[in-house]
């Protein structure tokens, strides 16, 4: 039968639109199905009373200037579309030891070391400094850009063979976790539960399982010269635009509400995907999931699901252990008397001892209209709270969503989100226009997550994550599932490295050209 277009993605969270809006710029023919009506997944914006309220990320680096290691800020290259971003250094600290604010850099955190430890830790943190420092060039050395799973990556990363052999030693320390250095380099309690905190942030684990790159690539970009962090104009919305304004104005198309319920596989390939309303998209060459590992399996037809029996070729990600979910607190208040030089961002640890990933233990607190008054009416602010991968979809499962028994699950486990921002808007609860309340099944209903996960929780312990490839000819995929990190860079990485897997050598190469 003739094929509706070329190549079909499923989902348009940031993974997929970015994969889409690349192949789109290579010359294929793109269709992205979304089951929501706003595209970006874990990354939409959402308005409500004329409050503009930012899903999931706030925290944004790399996004402002050219060239960047961040994969992101690539793709945005690549496909030529600009992202206005609001500059700013200060973010707000609220731990165990006392409160800060502190400007991203390596000097400014030698600053609060040298207040709060002394010379010991100061020096242990130079010392780590000296010792990432070889690892961070070694980390953002091969543009993710390159990377491509046929032997066309002897030419496109080829390109890169200086540069890559003058840090091969480096290059075979990034591999592993994150500990392996961590131990061997720092004593400090505080410095310790600070590296642990930021790994967490990062990966959704501790140092243990967090990959030695990811934090290598966080120094080159977080610890180096003159570093700002960045936030897009008019939120993460703006970020979902530029990528789908990327796609259409190469010819691609995006369909919202259109929920694909299976993937067709025809004489063992990936041949298009049935819509819950019974329609079949037929694509001629390929099909790339943006859905997460769990649910991408689901989608298979049953004779090529794998099985506990039977891992039909998907090895290991049949058993992919998933990271815990997100409470929300999506606030719209009155900011009067609120002091306009408040830092944007907040950073919360009630306990060390407890661990980072303790539920209810770390808050993160956004306040993106401080520096984008567009997103709030005028004498107001909007304000997003979250408790990040560490609320147990377990405490949720099952419940009546209408229920007094939910209402009440709800309100008890917000409550240490309150208590976060209370420690620096004392009276929030009286100035608060709009409140929503977010959980673990918000995020599986809203958007489509497995148990309303943050994403898989691979250690870099075990391995590698798996690549964009499957067993099934035909499909690939993308997003959270297949590149370390889960977070932003990671994601729209994955989208990069699927999309140059299914372009030509040639124009893949061309793209490498044009970035130079």
């Amino acid at each position: 039968m003739k094929a509706d277009t070329e190549i079909l993605v499923i989902g348009s969270g940031i993974g997929g639109l970015s994969c889409a809006a690349l192949l789109a710029s290579y010359g294929f023919q793109v269709t992205v199905c979304e089951s929501h009506s706003i595209p970006g997944g874990a990354a939409h914006g959402f308005e409500r009373r004329g409050f503009q309220f930012d899903s999931g990320p706030s925290l944004y680096s790399g996004l402002s200037y050219s060239p960047s290691p961040n994969p992101l800020r690539q793709i945005l290259d690549a496909i030529a579309e600009p992202l206005p971003c609001l500059p700013y250094k200060t973010w707000g600290c609220w731990l165990p030891e006392g409160h800060f604010d502190m400007d991203v850099g390596a000097e400014p955190f030698l600053e609060v070391l040298q207040q709060m430890r002394g010379d010991r830790a100061v020096q242990e943190w130079r010392t780590l400094q000296r010792v990432m420092e070889p690892l961070s060039k070694a980390a953002i050395a091969l543009p993710l850009t390159a990377i491509r799973f046929d032997p066309g990556a002897l030419l496109t990363i080829g390109r890169y063979a200086p540069r890559l052999l003058s840090q091969l030693p480096a290059l075979l320390q990034v591999t592993g976790s994150f500990d392996r250095i961590l131990n061997a380099t720092v004593q400090d309690p505080f410095i310790r539960n600070w590296l642990n905190l930021l790994c967490f942030m990062l990966s959704g684990l501790p140092a243990a399982g967090t990959s030695t790159a990811e934090i290598a690539f966080m120094f080159a970009d977080w610890y180096r010269p003159d570093v700002i962090l960045d936030y897009p104009m008019g939120g993460s919305a703006a970020l979902v635009n530029a990528l789908v304004r990327g796609l259409e104005k190469h010819g691609g198309k995006l369909r919202l509400n259109a929920h694909v319920s299976e993937i067709v596989v025809e004489q063992g390939r990936a041949a298009g995907v049935r819509l819950k309303n019974g329609e079949i998209l037929r694509a001629e060459r390929a099909v790339v999931s943006n859905a997460v590992i769990w649910d991408t399996l689901n989608l298979l037809p049953s004779e090529h699901r794998p099985d506990e029996k039977n891992s039909r070729g998907w090895g290991d990600r049949t058993q992919t252990p998933a990271c815990p979910s997100f409470m929300h607190l999506h606030l719209g208040i009155d900011a009067t008397g609120i002091d306009p030089a408040l830092p944007c961002h907040h950073m919360i640890v009630n306990d060390w001892e407890r661990g980072v990933t303790a539920p209810q233990n770390v808050v993160a607190v956004s306040i993106p209209s401080l520096l984008d008054e567009t997103l709030a009416p005028p004498g107001r602010q909007v304000v997003h709270v979250y408790t990040p991968a560490t609320e147990p979809y377990e405490l949720w499962q099952g419940l009546d969503r209408s229920s007094a028994a939910y209402a009440e699950l709800k309100q008890s486990r917000a409550e240490v989100m309150w208590q976060a921002l209370e420690r620096f808007i004392p009276d929030i609860r009286q100035r608060c226009e709009v409140t929503l309340v977010g959980t673990p099944l918000t995020h599986e209903r809203f958007l489509r997550r497995y148990r309303g996960s943050y994403g898989p929780a691979l250690s870099a312990q075990n391995g590698l994550f798996p690549s964009s490839s499957t067993p099934i000819p035909g499909l690939w995929c993308c997003g959270d599932s297949t590149f370390p990190g889960i977070g932003l860079p990671a994601v729209a990485a994955s989208g990069m490295i699927a999309a140059n897997a299914i372009a030509p050598l040639q124009k893949h190469l061309d793209l490498l050209a044009k970035l130079g």
